[in-house]
This record gives C-alpha cells, structure tokens and sequence, in this order.
C-alpha cells in the first residue's frame, strides 16, 4: 500500500484538493489521507469550508506527501518543517499548482528546476531566485521533487506519479476513471490555445481518436490530414493549438505509452510488442524506452508486469 497524504495551506481551492482523491484513491494500491496544520474547517477559495480531521502528524507516515494551495501566500512554519522533514528521511514530495510557493519556502526547491501555475511563474521566480521556473511546462521532476502547474496539470502530474509506481496500465485505468486524457507529457507547454474543442466543430479530436485505433499502422502527415480533411499544414498548426505538440510528436507518445501497456499486461515477444504499438522492430521500442525511461523494454516488463509468468 502506497500512502499518499496531501497537506493543505489555505487559501486553496477545492478542486485541487479533490485531485489526489480523484486520482490515487481509484487505485486499490494507494491510501489517501488529506492532513493540515490547523484541523477543523478549513476555507476554500470561492467556495464553501470544508473539514479536515487530520493534523500534519499523518505526514510521518507518507511515501508520497503533496503540497496543497497557499496562493503563493505565507505557510504556517510548522508545515515547511514538516515538508522538511519529510524530504530529508527521503518521503517523495510533490507539489500542485501554488504548492510550489510552500516548497519554496522550505527551501526544497533551492536549485532545482519547478513550475506553477503560468499566471504566478513570475512571481514564483521574483520572490525565490534559487528555483529554476520553467513557466511552460505541465509538470517537472528534479531530483525526485516535482511540481506541477494550475488546474488539470496537477491531474496530470499525480497520473504520472501512478504511471511511476505502477505502470502505464494502472495510470490509464485512472484516467479513464476521472474521464481524463491518459498521457499528457511533462515537458508540454502550458500554453495550449485551444484547450477544449471549438464551437465550430473543427476539433481534431475525432481524428486524435481514429489514430488511437491505428498504432499499429504506418500514420503519416498525410493520412492524418487526409481524415480531417484539411492540409498537413493546418493540421498541424491545429493539432499543436490543441494539444501542445506536434502530431508526430503526440502519435510517438501514445505509440510509447501503448508499448508500455502491452509490456505490463502481456507476455508478447518485444518484436510483437513494438510491432503493435507502431514503433516498427524491437530495436526500435528498445532505443525509444530508454530515450524516455531510461530502463531497456525488460527491465520495464520486470517491474511493471501484471501478468504471471504462467500466463
């Protein structure tokens, strides 16, 4: 069992208390608990107080422990110190949106690269000139510390924590819980122009979908455009005001993603592996697996397997 504990800094925003509830209690290999410093009612931001019962003693016991809010204002010095704590007996810590501004206050991010929500990077950078912002990024891991962005970005980061500790399978299983994309990469920028479909029903959605159903195939340019009826060149300037990448891009990712499945749970050879996720010969799977993971295909089915070896 994987304990997860989040720790509140009001203000903070409802939602981004109900993400790691969201996300990690749907998985049976996760506890979560939500502590903060003062428990009782606690005050949300445009919203109603909510009860939190625990106090900041439930973070002994996390393997993971997630900053909560504080909106870039002050945290209670009891928090940073246990946030230190934490950190120093090797507990993974993790940050959502304007969380980053408590790890930074207890000097966990001295050094390293982080992010936040893009509308306080500059502040974030202004008031804590030993962090390294990364303003458009969803999400950054530096030396097992990360951080997230505002909003669905903190969704994105705790999935890539699931995907982390039990594979692609469980973190897909998630997503498809909380009705959300499954793989959005850390290193996507935040300044997507068109987050959601627009009204005109030009989305590219649909097209994204027709894809998915065809890893296993040769996709080009070409035959992407040709579905969604329009030139490469729209296409892609679409596909990148949609999801932040370009279509090649999002089509390796989701072929990565789907060969990590495949390796959880199957027992099919490597070349049968890399053949229907469309990434062409095991050598092929083999050199993107360690581009992005930096374990071989092996490696990654021994730690990830969901299958008996009788199976």
């Amino acid at each position: 069992m994987h304990r997860v504990v989040a720790v509140v800094v009001p203000p903070v925003l409802s939602f981004d208390v109900s993400i790691p509830l969201m996300v990690f209690a749907n998985i049976a290999q996760y506890s979560v608990r939500v502590c903060t410093a003062e428990p009782g009612p606690t005050p949300t931001v445009g919203g109603p107080d909510f009860v939190i019962s625990d106090g900041l003693a439930a973070l002994s016991e996390a393997d993971t422990v997630l900053a909560i809010g504080s909106g870039g204002g002050l945290a209670p010095p009891a928090v940073l110190d246990a946030l230190r704590t934490a950190a120093a007996s090797g507990t993974r810590i993790a940050s959502l949106c304007t969380g980053a501004f408590v790890l930074a206050q207890a000097g966990l991010l001295d050094g390293r690269r982080a992010t936040t929500h893009w509308g306080l990077a500059d502040d974030l950078a202004a008031r804590f000139p030993a962090v390294q912002v990364q303003p458009d990024q969803l999400f950054v891991e530096d030396d097992g510390i990360f951080t997230s962005a505002g909003a669905a970005a903190a969704i994105d980061l705790c999935l890539h924590l699931v995907r982390l500790d039990y594979g692609a399978a469980a973190a897909n299983t998630a997503a498809r819980l909380a009705v959300v994309p499954p793989v959005r990469p850390g290193g996507q920028s935040q300044f997507i122009e068109t987050p959601l479909p627009p009204e005109r029903g030009t989305s590219l959605a649909p097209t994204r979908a027709w894809a998915l159903e065809r890893l296993d195939r040769p996709l080009t340019l070409a035959d992407l455009a040709k579905h969604a009826a329009t030139s490469v060149r729209t296409l892609t300037r679409q596909f990148h005001a949609e999801t932040g990448m370009s279509p090649l891009q999002w089509l390796l990712h989701q072929r990565i993603d789907r060969a990590r499945e495949l390796l959880e749970t199957t027992r099919l050879p490597m070349d049968q592996v890399a053949e229907k996720s469309g990434l062409g010969s095991a050598d092929s799977l083999r050199k993107h697996l360690v581009a992005r993971l930096g374990v071989t295909p092996t490696a990654y089915r021994a730690n990830f397997t969901q299958v008996s070896a009788r199976a």
